[in-house]
Order: C-alpha cells, then sequence, then structure tokens
C-alpha cells in the first residue's frame, strides 16, 4: 500500500508543509470526542487534515484534575496491544472524508500493569509508592520507544497506512510534556544517577569548575545531590554564584524532556523510513513561568533533526481585544526550519462542557467554568476565530481548529470562518511581504525562571508585556537568546532583550554593533529597563512592564513604522492585516508603502492605490486586510 510522504521544508521564509511532494495547507482539525458529524462538516469546509488522539495507558492525560481517559489505551500488556480504538477514529474520519490525511497525537505515559511490573523505572513518591513512569529512566523509554514502534508497524502495514502522514509525540501532563506535579519531586535513584552524569558533561569532567559553580569544595561528580525543586516560594531573584546548584537542576530537569521528544521522535523517523511527520509539544517559555513544569530547553530541541513540527495553544489571556499569542519564540521555531502550527482551542458561544458530552470521564466541579466558557454571542465568537486565522496567516504559520468536547464550531458562521481561512491561504500567493517584515525583534531568555524563586511569579511580571505588544500597532519577531547572534543588522529599528541577564562578551558586542547602525535597544531586567539609542543611554528604574502607548512611543521614535495608534489588536506580515477591536469606530491605518487593499473576505477592493486608509469598525469585530504592494 502506498504511504505517503509527508515532510516540512523553507518556502518564502517560513516553513512549509509538503505531502507527497506538493505544498500542503497547515489548517486541520481535532477533537478528543470526535464523531463523524462534526468530521462531514469540517470536510465540507475543504479541510482534510485531521488529528486524532491514541494513548499507551489507560489514564487520563491530566493527574491533577482527575479527568478519566478518553479511549480504551492501545498497550495492554508486554507485547500485547489493542488497536480498536485508533480503527474507530480511523473509520470516523475516512468515512466523512476519503480524502483525509490524518496525524495521530500518541500519548505514551505508562500504562499501569507497565508501572506496577517496573517499580525501578517509575516516579518514585516521598511515601515510598510509585506514580507512572520516571522520565529519565531509560528503561522507560526503551520500552515505550518499542511500544510505539510496534504500534508504527501495525499501522504501516495496515489499510489506514495511506491515509497517515504523521505522529504527534505526547507526554506528561495535559499532553504537552510537563511533569506531572508528582514527577517534580521524583526519588527514582535513577535520576540522582543521570543527574550526576548530565553535570560530568556540563563541566566537561573537571571537578574544580563543578565546586567553583556550586561553591563548594567538597563537592564531586560521584555525590553530588539534585536541589529541591519544591522549595517554598520567596519572592526573590536567585544568585547564580550562590544558588547554581539549583539552577543546574532546573536545567537538567528540562533537557529530561526535551532528550525524550527526541527519543520518540527518532523512532517515528526511523520506522516509517522518514516518510511520517514529526511533532510535540514543548517550550512554553513565553507564558509558563514555573521551571518545575520542565519547559526551559527549547534551544536545544530546535537543533534535533528529527522533529518537524512544534505547537502550543494560544496564551490564556482568553478575552476580547487581547493578542492570543503563541506561548513560545516562534520565529526562532522557523528560523530553525520548524513549521508551527497553533492549538486554537478556541471557545465559542456554543461551546459544550466536559460533563454534557462525557459525563463517565468529568471529574466534578472540574471543566466547567472559567477558560472552560466561551461568548455570550456568535458576534464575538466569530471575531475570535478570525483573529486566530489573522495572525496564522500574517505571522506564517498554520495551526489545528481544536473542538475538544465536539460541537464547538457546529456553526454555519463558524464554520465559515474555517472555510475562508483555508481559502485564503490557498488563493493568495504565499509571500514574505517584503517591505512589510517587522521592525521590531524581541529576545527573551528561556532560562530566566531558573533564577526565580517565587517560582514564576518575578518573571511573570517581565513577560506581562507579551500583551501590550500585540496593541502597540506593529509587529515584531520574538526569537529565543540563542538565536541574538542571528538577527539581521539592517531589519530591525528596534531590539527589546527582555529578561537578559548576565550578557556575554558576545551580547555586548552585538549590542555595540546595533547601536551604531542606529537601532534602538531595549535591555529589560530585574532591575529596571536601559533605553539605548545612538549616544542616549536612559535607565528607567524598577521599570519592568509596559503599556502598549508607551511602547508605541518608543517605537516610533526608533523609527518603527506604526499602521494603527488605536490601541487595537493588531497584526502585520506577508502581505495581511488584521485589525481585532472592541468598541468598534473609525480607525486610521496608516501604510509604509503605497498599496491596492483588498477585503479578501468579501470579495472587494478598499482602495486601488493608497498609503492611508479610514476604516470603519464594527464593535467586537476582526477585519482582515489584503495587500498588494505597488
Amino acid at each position: 500500500m502506498c504511504q505517503s510522504r509527508a515532510e516540512v521544508k523553507s518556502t518564502q521564509d517560513v516553513p512549509v508543509l509538503y505531502i507527497d511532494g506538493n505544498p500542503y495547507p497547515p489548517f486541520a482539525y481535532m477533537s478528543y470526542l470526535g464523531e463523524e458529524k462534526y468530521y462531514r462538516q469540517i470536510a465540507a469546509t475543504g479541510i482534510h487534515l485531521y488529528c486524532f488522539p491514541a494513548y499507551m495507558g489507560e489514564r487520563g492525560i491530566n493527574a491533577g484534575s482527575g479527568i478519566g481517559p478518553f479511549r480504551t489505551h492501545v498497550w495492554t500488556g508486554e507485547n500485547q496491544y489493542d488497536f480498536s480504538s485508533i480503527i474507530t477514529d480511523f473509520e470516523k474520519i475516512i468515512t466523512a472524508d476519503p480524502k483525509a490525511k490524518i496525524i495521530i497525537r500518541f500519548y505514551l505515559d505508562a500504562p499501569l500493569w507497565w508501572e506496577k511490573i517496573n517499580p525501578d523505572a517509575s516516579t518514585h513518591l516521598p511515601d515510598g509508592s510509585t506514580f507512572r513512569q520516571c522520565f529519565v529512566s531509560e528503561k522507560w523509554r526503551r520500552e515505550t520507544g518499542k511500544a510505539l514502534e510496534d504500534c508504527l508497524d501495525w499501522l504501516l502495514s495496515s489499510p489506514y497506512s495511506k491515509y497517515l502522514i504523521g505522529i504527534h509525540v505526547a507526554a506528561g501532563g495535559t499532553e504537552e510534556w510537563f511533569y506531572h506535579a508528582r514527577q517534580r519531586d521524583d526519588r527514582n535513584p535513577v535520576r540522582t544517577e543521570e543527574f550526576r552524569k548530565w553535570l560530568t558533561v556540563k563541566y566537561n569532567g573537571d571537578v574544580m569548575k563543578l565546586r567553583k559553580a556550586w561553591n563548594d569544595n567538597q563537592i564531586s561528580f560521584i555525590d553530588a545531590e539534585p536541589g529541591n525543586i519544591n522549595e517554598g516560594r520567596n519572592n526573590r531573584w536567585r544568585d547564580p554564584a550562590l544558588e547554581r546548584r539549583l539552577i543546574d537542576t532546573y536545567h537538567f530537569h528540562s533537557e529530561v524532556l526535551e532528550e525524550n521528544i527526541e527519543y520518540f521522535c527518532r523512532t517515528v523517523k526511523e520506522t516509517s523510513n522518514r516518510r511520517l511527520l514529526t511533532g510535540a509539544f514543548y517550550g512554553y517559555h513565553f507564558y509558563v513561568t514555573d521551571p518545575g513544569m520542565g519547559h526551559g530547553a527549547l534551544a536545544k530541541l530546535l537543533e534535533c533533526k528529527d522533529l518537524d513540527y512544534l505547537s502550543s495553544p494560544n496564551t490564556y489571556n482568553r478575552v476580547i481585544g487581547e493578542d492570543w499569542l503563541p506561548m513560545l519564540a516562534i520565529k526562532s521555531v522557523q528560523m530553525h526550519g520548524k513549521l508551527w502550527l497553533a492549538e486554537n482551542d478556541t471557545r465559542t458561544s456554543i461551546t459544550t462542557l466536559l460533563k454534557e458530552k462525557a459525563p463517565d470521564i468529568a471529574p466534578p466541579g472540574q471543566y466547567e467554568s472559567g477558560v472552560w466558557l466561551g461568548p455570550e454571542d456568535m458576534k464575538t465568537s466569530v471575531a475570535f476565530l478570525w483573529k486566530n486565522a489573522g495572525r496564522m496567516l500574517a505571522y506564517g504559520y498554520g495551526g489545528w481548529w481544536f473542538d475538544m468536547w465536539g460541537g464547538w464550531f457546529s456553526h454555519p458562521e463558524l464554520l465559515n470562518v474555517i472555510g475562508k481561512t483555508l481559502d485564503l491561504y490557498n488563493s493568495y500567493p504565499q509571500s514574505d511581504g517584503g517591505k512589510m517584515k517587522p521592525q521590531v525583534c524581541v529576545v527573551y531568555d528561556e532560562h530566566l525562571c531558573f533564577l526565580d524563586a517565587s517560582n514564576g511569579s518575578l518573571t511573570e511580571q517581565i513577560l506581562s508585556n507579551r500583551y501590550p505588544l500585540g496593541k502597540t500597532g506593529t509587529s515584531y519577531d520574538l526569537l529565543l537568546r540563542p538565536d541574538l547572534n542571528k538577527i539581521p543588522t539592517d531589519q530591525y529599528k528596534a531590539v527589546w532583550l527582555l529578561g537578559l541577564t548576565d550578557l556575554s562578551e558576545d551580547e555586548m558586542l552585538l549590542i555595540k554593533k546595533l547601536r551604531e547602525s542606529g537601532t534602538t535597544v531595549l535591555l529589560t531586567d530585574k532591575g529596571g529597563t536601559n533605553i539605548i539609542r545612538g549616544n542616549q543611554d536612559v535607565f528607567v528604574k524598577d521599570k519592568i512592564t509596559w503599556t502598549d502607548s508607551q511602547l508605541r512611543k518608543i517605537f516610533e521614535n526608533a523609527g518603527v513604522h506604526v499602521y494603527i495608534k488605536s490601541g487595537d489588536v493588531f497584526y502585520a506580515g506577508r502581505s495581511w492585516l488584521c485589525i481585532h477591536t472592541i468598541a468598534g469606530g473609525e480607525r486610521t491605518i496608516s501604510l509604509p508603502f503605497m498599496a491596492r487593499v483588498i477585503n479578501p473576505v468579501e470579495n472587494t477592493v478598499l482602495s486601488e492605490k493608497t498609503d492611508e486608509l479610514k476604516v470603519n469598525f464594527e464593535s467586537k469585530s476582526t477585519l482582515l486586510l489584503r495587500l498588494e504592494i505597488l
């Protein structure tokens, strides 16, 4: 049976999905509780890419909430498998859509039977009991990898092989490679053994370097112990000169998860003869500020040759009039040739509750309020989906519409947005935007939270700038600190080093070059913000958080083109503009060039040639525009 080849290649400055040698739209649909009727609705929009979950074990994805499993588990015993849930999901999808291309999200947390016979490879709790797998265990990794390989062998020899294009490797809390809370304080001796090996590599086997770093003249590689990552919260920043042991522990803690992702992606690639796509959730450094979650090794993961795409949900500031940005530095993801796929789990006015759709797995009092509720009206729901779409188009990435419990998008107006987004992607040529490339670059250190003794509260003060950044009226690129040396010196007029501490000589030299080229550099750390421009060097003590109007003024003074000054959510890039507003009313949009302006949703031309546009907005609305630069 002919097996498709799915891969990612860079085109027009961004990674693009290819299937069997042809570009393929990076828009998909997924539901935990998928039904044939929902798949038919999505197929009618023109989308033919789907995801569904499969589970090695029989336990839910969130040990804290107590949610039950979404499927029967696959790995039922040693060399024993039950593929019935996978067959059921395939049949639902391909019955509704014979053109389907499918990615399986494989959840790799250990089954209970495996945990019971492998206590040496399970998490050891303080009371002596075990809990799921030990993420550091080579035995868990090896045996789970063999089980995944067996599942892939079955899939690739099954009638469903022709529909399968990828595997999303998942584990830990909510399938997102978080440590479950009880796994953070893993007492399994293998964790200490692996930590010591990790230290030996980090310090090149030089015990004197270790002792100096840890400020401990007695420590060695054979007796070093991990720091206590469950220590109480303190509202202070750690001193690396005195607390390197704990900081190293957090580095190790994150790299364990990163190495697991690499391992399982490699398993998929080797088993499928590199024909299957691989992806994962990881690296939520721009939203998740608790270092105990383990998401501080994205830069290392981006070097992985066996990983094709990364994903996260949009940030959970799910109110109207705010930017719901990805949880990490997607420009770095793209620079390293990885496709970015947003998980658009957008709540709508017809969002269902888990207890209504699957009461047998819904824990009492959970998944019923707050972020689990959608807006009250369809108008806002439509505006939310267009905001999701506008961000994907302007920043050059894709995503899946995540209909978690089913029926969240089952309304003609919502399905129209989903279908129209695909149409726009297919109808307009892919472009790097030329003169629309961002003139603002934000650089962030994913290790900042390792220094935060408050377990993320102090880090969040710095990261809260993520929201006003989306309302300055211009676009920006977000990079990881190790990619700072890759930024072009002729593109950005403002570079914001957000949360960077202890600058290296190379970083100081780059700041000097940027300064000499006329670029404004902002450096924000725990003490405040330094604004460097030309011969001026202004330090604003204790100024860590900024408003959109304050940032807009700084950017304008730096020579950044500001398209709109209303404080609305704004995206620009790749010949797309997107404006999302609460109040509505007239807005003036200023362009840095003459352009033909099109409303692609209504297929109307707003102007044949202009560099300024006045538009009347309805309240609670999102407008998408296409520019043809003249």
